[in-house]
């Protein structure tokens, strides 16, 4: 299926440190926390913005003397991730000096770090209302648009900062991240050099620009899946795909697969093409042919839309995903269609959970139509692993009639399966992963399921 991927930059909170512009700064997520290498035009401004940094070296034990008591504290409470203590604190020192536009600034920040996206774009606006000539506040703004998935006005705010402070390295490192999350590798690129020509020590330039030059564009995936019958003979079959993203916009996919069933050989070739917008959401509209045999479809067609939403790092539910599709299968002897709704729900900790409904309508001649139900859900989790080499797995129930891609699944009855699924990613570029069913139908039949996949991507 595809989906409007969340923006993976700002999965979970982390906390990273980046040296850019003869001075370092310190992230959580994809949100600027703090950044002090700019004109100061007082002593009591530049003393502020100096003790903020002083504050955020001493939580990593840089300080070499001590920052404000407040800002400490909602340094403590930002890293337990207590967003509401953070913003007692903040709101605290705002009743003390509601016109001190370094403090308001704190505010939004935490309200970005909490997820609470268009509360912090107000209060930048606001801010910008009094003070528009802050290249930071002009990033944060940036950064809360790019968690929004508002990726022109993201450009436009970094190229308000860019006006403003043009020989500041990290705001080029800022506009390269935008670049890289929409898949815009050539401006990604063009936007690290130049932090680099600026500053040449920039750790995030050096790491950024070498994994841009070898980012993959193209996924090719092969795959072996195996069914034991208690009824009828073994069916086995075998696919590749080939997933390209072109740009952040438009991806294609060209697969094909291979059955054989009860001793008799059949062929699909499928293709589809998807055109994705931050705002909008997905949309995908491919379609199948081949030689059916009598055994699989003759021809396929299908549309699906999905769009997903971050709603905060720090809650129970961290974002979520919608998708409604169509099938259309036409066999020799019968029509089906199929209408699905699938939701994916992203949990803390890498788990997530999905669940879709599906609705089939079969045809045969000579027999009126009918509607018939089935549903499943999945359970995502890790399981060990860190850096390149991640093990995670799913497991995984369902009820109703399978998928209807082959003959033996259209049919008056119905099933319960239960499952699960393990995938290993050894390298960025390479992964396998396998996967096992039983299938209890009624009429006391049953099926045994199991298969792998290899992808590589470059």
């Amino acid at each position: 299926m595809s989906y409007t991927l969340l923006n993976n930059a700002g999965d979970g909170i982390f906390l990273a440190v980046h040296a850019c512009g003869m001075v370092r700064k310190k992230s959580i997520g994809i949100y600027t926390a703090v950044s002090v290498r700019r004109p100061l035009s007082t002593l009591r401004s530049f003393t502020s913005r100096l003790l903020a940094l002083v504050s955020i070296f001493g939580s990593l034990g840089w300080a070499q003397q001590p920052a404000p008591d407040w800002q400490t504290e909602v340094q403590k409470y930002a890293q337990a991730q207590d967003w509401s203590g953070a913003m007692r604190i903040v709101d605290r020192e705002i009743a003390r000096a509601p016109h001190d536009m370094d403090v308001r600034a704190w505010r939004a920040r935490v309200l970005a770090w909490s997820g609470h996206l268009a509360e912090a774009e107000r209060e930048y606006r606001e801010i910008i209302a009094s003070a528009p000539n802050d290249p930071d506040t002009w990033m944060g703004l940036a950064g809360v648009y790019s968690g929004e998935g508002q990726t022109e006005e993201a450009l436009r705010a970094l190229d308000r900062a860019v006006e403003l402070d043009p020989r500041r390295a990290d705001l080029r490192v800022a506009r390269a991240r935008v670049f890289r999350a929409t898949g815009n590798r050539r401006e990604a690129k063009r936007e690290f050099q130049r932090a680099l020509d600026l500053d040449p020590g920039c750790a995030e330039a050096r790491a950024g620009l070498p994994a841009l030059q070898g980012e993959a564009k193209h996924e090719l995936r092969f795959g072996w899946d195996t069914d034991l019958f208690s009824f009828a003979n073994a069916n086995r079959g075998e696919w590749m795909t080939l997933v390209s993203r072109w740009s952040s916009h438009w991806t294609t996919s060209l697969a094909g697969n291979f059955y054989q069933r009860g001793g008799v050989d059949a062929g699909k070739l499928v293709g589809s093409v998807t055109g994705r917008r931050p705002q909008w959401g997905a949309l995908t509209l491919g379609g199948a042919t081949g030689r059916d045999n009598g055994v699989i479809p003759k021809s396929e067609a299908f549309f699906e839309y999905g769009h997903g939403w971050r709603v905060s790092e720090s809650a129970l539910v961290r974002g979520m995903e919608v998708a409604y599709g169509q099938h259309w299968y036409w066999y020799t002897t019968a029509r089906i269609l199929t209408v699905n709704g699938t939701t994916v729900v992203y949990l803390p900790r890498q788990w997530t959970w999905s669940f879709g409904l599906t609705g089939a309508r079969s045809r045969f001649p000579g027999t009126r139509a009918e509607w018939r139900p089935s549903g499943v859900t999945r359970l995502g989790f890790p399981v060990a692993g860190r850096s390149e080499r991640q093990l995670s797995g799913n497991v995984f129930f369902a009820v109703g009639t399978e998928n209807f891609g082959q003959v033996d699944q259209i049919g008056q009855f119905s099933s319960q399966i239960y499952g699960g699924g393990l995938r290993f990613q050894w390298t960025t570029r390479q992964d396998v992963t396998g996967y096992a069913a039983f299938q209890q139908r009624t009429q006391d039949r049953a099926q045994t399921s199991f298969g792998f996949t290899y992808g590589i991507r470059f």
